[in-house]
């Protein structure tokens, strides 16, 4: 075999490996999640039981007492809540990448570089710089390597077989691997 068709057969072998792992991963953070939410939801009831057996037991001195513990464990269950809510991306908030590891690099635009999380700043040619994609369009080789890694996060549904979404500026677009024909475009996400 000459080399051009061992790298081929490698790069064939690497990407079948390669993607329902990263498929994995990603099910794997949304399993981690829901799990997260559920041991929520059973430490707020366990608090809320042992409140009422407390109270029945007459371990509380009065009833202010008890109401102050009922109070204090709902906003407990709240802020939780809210911090599983704020762990997505929002339009409306304009500062949603601060503090995710994914953006440490990130100082906001630069003239003739584009930035995609967990990728770094990467040159981008001048031509394109401030371009519209669009659906139907063609999304240029050597800007599709750039793959988002958490769509969920962006509210996004899991990319069809054949397609990835990938960071082109400050869009994320959905394309088909093979040939870059953009499907859809989520437009000014940062």
């Amino acid at each position: 075999m000459n080399r051009f068709t061992k790298a081929a057969v490698v790069a064939i072998a690497l990407s079948t490996t390669a993607v329902p792992m990263l498929a994995e991963a990603q099910n794997r953070d949304r399993r981690e999640y829901r799990e997260d939410r559920r041991d929520d939801r059973r430490d707020y009831r366990d608090e809320r039981r042992d409140d009422r057996r407390d109270w029945r037991q007459g371990d509380y001195n009065n009833r202010q007492d008890y109401r102050q513990d009922r109070r204090d464990d709902r906003r407990d269950y709240r802020d939780d809540r809210r911090d599983y809510r704020n762990d997505r991306w929002d339009r409306s908030n304009r500062d949603w990448w601060r503090g995710r590891s994914d953006f440490r690099g990130y100082n906001g635009p630069r003239s003739g570089y584009w930035y995609a999380p967990s990728y770094g700043y990467y040159r981008v040619e001048p031509r394109y710089s401030g371009y519209r994609w669009r659906t139907g369009g063609y999304l240029p080789a050597q800007y599709r390597s750039y793959y988002v890694s958490d769509p969920y996060f962006y509210n996004l549904r899991p990319a069809p077989r054949g397609y990835r979404y990938v960071h082109a500026g400050s869009d994320i677009v959905l394309i088909a691997v093979a040939t870059g024909l953009i499907a859809s475009v989520l437009a000014n996400v940062y």
